[in-house]
């Protein structure tokens, strides 16, 4: 590994000048994913900015919305009563994430954060425009089982990885960060990029930012959820497609749904069109086939992964039914 320096700063302030002051630098929780990229040399951070003493550990309900700090383990969050009752659909999706060992150094900030699993990412002697701008993208004429059928680009065909992520989507969350020029507020379906000319930007994140919290807004989406993750083992595994639906279902209608899925782009990928069509529907196998036809649409395909639009197709539906039967 490449030779760096420690920092551990105790507030937040501290921690953003320290990351001022150094470009190469990376903020480390848990360290899941930034470990793996140093030792595989796609990272080489010259400073690590240790944030585990920051206080943004707390859940806690602030009106209807429920506050989750940066540093709240996936473990914890999957396992906390407000989320299970009030937002099952985060906690069912955390679940299905990682193994159980993971889960408990995982943060929901460094959840976000994490970046592609592709193979051509992660091996620095292929062409990566992620990892190297400009060196031109492996997957695209390489092997692609695992790689993006929406928002793809030229560029970049890699997935996003995080189950976590998709169910935040879904449930309309907000981003809380802070950085030298104060805090703000992203939407968090606008958190995350599609590739295009830019795919080393995973996120809008500006320059030497911190995720402090991320907060949920209220909903009526605590029967009737579902997070189907399909991969290709039932034990640690990436979703080769995952979906997460939540629906309101009053007097046999959809009188509100979300629909989001992943493993199949560079971000947590919304659905809302086939959510509109959804709306004021009864719950039937038919209008479920429906919205599937209309989430496909527009799906584009490479030479290892034309069985991904298929799988998608039907694994909406199937997740749409189980959470209308929830």
């Amino acid at each position: 590994m490449n030779p760096f320096s420690y920092v551990r700063p105790n507030s937040l302030k501290a921690a953003i000048e320290a990351m001022a002051r150094d470009h190469s630098a990376r903020f480390i929780a848990g360290g899941t994913n930034l470990l793996d990229l140093m030792k595989n040399g796609v990272a080489l951070p010259e400073k690590l900015i240790d944030i585990n003493q920051l206080p943004l550990r707390e859940i806690r309900q602030d009106g209807n919305t429920l506050h989750i700090g940066a540093l709240v383990l996936n473990s914890d969050l999957a396992a906390h009563d407000l989320v299970k009752t009030q937002h099952p659909l985060l906690s069912e999706a955390l679940l299905a994430g990682a193994s159980q060992q993971l889960r408990n150094m995982a943060t929901v900030g460094g959840n976000m954060m994490q970046r592609t699993r592709c193979s051509y990412f992660y091996d620095t002697s292929m062409p990566c425009n992620k990892r190297q701008p400009n060196s031109g993208c492996g997957a695209t004429g390489g092997i692609n089982r695992m790689h993006a059928i929406f928002g793809a680009s030229d560029n970049c065909i890699a997935v996003h990885p995080s189950d976590m992520c998709v169910a935040l989507a879904a449930l309309d969350a907000t981003v809380l960060v802070a950085g030298p020029k104060g805090e703000r507020r992203i939407p968090f379906t606008d958190f995350h990029r599609l590739p295009g000319n830019t795919p080393q930007l995973d996120n809008n994140l500006a320059k030497n930012e911190l995720i402090t919290a991320v907060e949920i807004p209220p909903h009526p989406f605590t029967k009737h959820t579902c997070y189907l993750k399909v991969r290709d083992r039932a034990s640690y595994a990436f979703a080769l497609v995952s979906v997460a639906v939540a629906m309101d279902i009053s007097d046999n209608v959809i009188r509100n749904v979300r629909i989001a899925m992943g493993g199949v782009a560079h971000k947590p990928w919304r659905l809302p069109d086939a959510e509109k069509a959804l709306t004021g529907k009864t719950p039937t196998s038919d209008n479920f086939r429906l919205a599937a036809n209309i989430a496909i649409q527009g799906a584009k395909t490479y030479a290892h992964n034309g069985f991904k639009k298929e799988l998608a197709f039907n694994s909406i539906q199937t997740a749409l039914l189980k959470a209308a039967t929830a």
